[in-house]
């Protein structure tokens, strides 16, 4: 109960018009192509009508969306997870019943509230399907929001701020450079190589120190991230992030290389861009 009583964490999408012309082709595409639920039985032109029932999803989803922004998210404040829920279900039964009718009329079936319950499960087989894909990319576009926002806040205000990563070596040569300039730094053995930008193109040095102490002596920066026990990186320069729970890929600016966030510091990583 408690986490349906959570807010709501995602952006309601201001696409919804395209959302339903996605919907819509996806339906024609489940119908046509995979001819699920006895649809292969139609003798009549089965691309025409699976376009019809794209056509209908389409239709109904654009029109619910637009009377649930224009009315329930005005005045239902903050908008729940249990609010959420239910518009899906409302979507989800709204749409079965009228491609219901239409199957109906399509295949000259009575209507019952037999043939309208079996209609509905299989809209409901579907329909998770499509909300599944749907939480997954407003997931991703949640995330790409927030990470964009910190990233445009961080670098603006760390814009003159230079960062030095001591060597320890007593020959050895410390590197300051300014902190939005920085990529990443990976361990390696007795040293760390530190990858920045000299004129937009990455260039790695190695430095003789550990990978331990340049996180203490870069702890007071918010955006340097120790996603691996191998690598800490400058959020500032993400320039994308593919995976899930198990791990995420990062590729950083210009450079080439792919950066790994390991299951551990998965978790960190969104709190820490949250």
């Amino acid at each position: 109960m408690s986490f349906l009583t959570r807010i709501y964490p995602f952006k309601q999408s201001e696409h919804w018009l395209r959302d339903s012309i996605i919907y819509g082709v996806a339906i024609w595409a489940i119908l046509y192509l995979l001819q699920p639920f006895g649809f292969s039985m139609y003798s009549g032109n089965k691309c025409l009508l699976a376009a019809i029932f794209g056509l209908v999803t389409s239709f109904c989803y654009a029109l619910y969306c637009w009377a649930i922004r224009l009315r329930l998210l005005r005045h239902v404040k903050p908008w729940r997870i249990w609010h959420q829920g239910c518009v899906v279900l409302g979507l989800i039964l709204f749409i079965a019943f009228c491609n219901f009718l239409l199957f109906s009329y399509a295949f000259h079936c009575p209507i019952t509230v037999g043939i309208f319950l079996l209609f509905l499960y299989w809209t409901l087989i579907i329909g998770v399907i499509m909300t599944v894909l749907s939480i997954g990319i407003e997931y991703n576009r949640s995330l790409r929001e927030r990470m964009e926002a910190l990233l445009n806040n961080t670098t603006e205000e760390q814009k003159d701020i230079s960062i030095t990563i001591h060597d320890t070596n007593v020959r050895g040569n410390d590197l300051t450079i300014p902190i939005n300039d920085l990529l990443y730094i990976e361990a390696q053995k007795n040293n760390v190589s530190v990858c920045y930008l000299i004129d937009n193109r990455p260039t790695n040095v190695e430095i003789h120190t550990t990978l331990t102490a340049v996180i203490e002596e870069l702890k007071d920066y918010g955006n340097i991230f120790q996603c691996h026990r191998s690598f800490v990186v400058n959020v500032n320069n993400i320039t994308s992030a593919k995976g899930n729970s198990n791990g995420y890929q990062l590729k950083l600016g210009s450079c080439a290389n792919i950066i790994p966030v390991s299951r551990s510091y998965v978790p960190r990583l969104k709190s820490f861009i949250a």
